[in-house]
């Protein structure tokens, strides 16, 4: 009989079947440190361009894959051109996701010039709504065939960009489908949650005074929503200041509808917006955003929930209503865990 040998390691000496059982201990001990994570370069590597679509991705991805914005914050996503540097983030793309509708439409050319083979593109606007639910305005006129993009500002519209999101990366890793899935329906409660403490809210606003009048034409998809009637824009469509006749028309509309606050944006500064609301008899409320995530990442509110029910407080207060109803709302990310997701500021 031949003597059994004995392996030295990290518990002593060890006989093969020991050695064995030990080594499977450490291996499920690893596996639990991890959370059974998969390494980086096992990830999806996602890119995206607007910051409220990076958020809704990192919520559906979490953990599971690799994210990366490409469009600063701050930046005027309508006029933004990529870097050639973004070029080398996309050619490593498993997934691009952009918000369509012409709004990011020189980084989406670059996509299609630098993506690998298999790598997909999502333009997420585009199957969220039909064209006959295109919505035409002041800064997004007809005359000009693109439609006004900012569907995300809807609560239910960007639920459904999730859920596109959702498709895309569950067709792409179907071993994760699960994990997808349950991130999924956490947002999804999040979202209807969110979304009807926004209507009790807007309830709060005086009838008279439920009016939008802002810079840039972002909410045309948000006021019908809630009944906000959104009575028009300061910013045209080629994004220049609005003329000597247009801000006269606009000061008579802010007089003749009586609404007690117009809103600019903190990413397009207009020093006429508070021209118009001193001689309309308006407050100039400059505060609102809507690509641009509040605070800086890993701030509580620099989430897409975040966006929308700081601009939600914003507006309801502004025009004399109560947001009692948005208190204790959950604005964090619905996974455990940190996804690594970048925000180019």
């Amino acid at each position: 009989m031949h003597p059994i040998t004995e392996f030295a390691g990290p518990f002593g000496k060890l006989t093969p079947l020991a050695a064995l059982l030990a080594m499977a201990v450490l291996a499920l001990s690893a596996a639990c440190d991890t959370g059974g994570e998969p390494a980086d370069d096992e990830k999806l590597m996602v890119v995206t361009t607007v910051s409220p679509i990076t958020s809704l991705a990192e919520n559906v991805g979490g953990t599971r894959i690799r994210l990366e914005g490409v469009v600063p914050e701050g930046t005027n996503s309508h006029t933004f051109s990529p870097a050639p540097s973004v070029a080398i983030t996309l050619t490593e793309a498993d997934l691009f996701i952009a918000n369509g509708l012409f709004l990011e439409e020189p980084t989406i050319e670059m996509a299609e010039a630098n993506l690998k083979d298999g790598a997909v593109i999502l333009t997420l606007a585009d199957k969220a709504i039909s064209e006959d639910e295109w919505v035409f305005d002041f800064s997004f006129p007809a005359s000009d065939g693109h439609p006004n993009p900012h569907l995300w500002t809807s609560p239910p519209l960007a639920l459904r960009y999730a859920e596109l999101i959702r498709d895309a990366l569950a067709e792409l890793d179907p071993d994760n489908r699960d994990y997808y899935d349950g991130n999924l329906e956490v947002l999804r409660t999040r979202i209807e949650d969110l979304d009807g403490r926004i209507a009790r809210a807007v309830e709060t606003i005086p009838p008279a005074n439920r009016k939008l009048l802002t810079y840039h034409d972002s909410f045309p998809f948000f006021g019908p929503r809630y009944g906000l009637e959104i009575i028009g824009a300061v910013q045209p469509s080629d994004f220049t200041e609005p003329s000597s006749r247009e801000v006269a028309s606009l000061i008579d509309q802010i007089r003749e509808a009586e609404v007690p606050a117009i809103f600019g944006s903190e990413v397009f500064p207009s020093p006429v917006m508070e021209q118009i609301a001193r001689e309309g008899g308006a407050e100039f409320v400059d505060q609102l955003r809507d690509d641009d995530l509040p605070g800086a990442p890993g701030d509580p509110r620099h989430t897409y929930l975040g966006l929308i029910l700081t601009d939600v407080e914003i507006i309801v207060e502004a025009l004399g209503g109560s947001t009692e109803a948005l208190d204790g709302f959950d604005v964090g990310l619905v996974f455990e865990g940190s996804s690594g997701a970048v925000y180019p500021q």
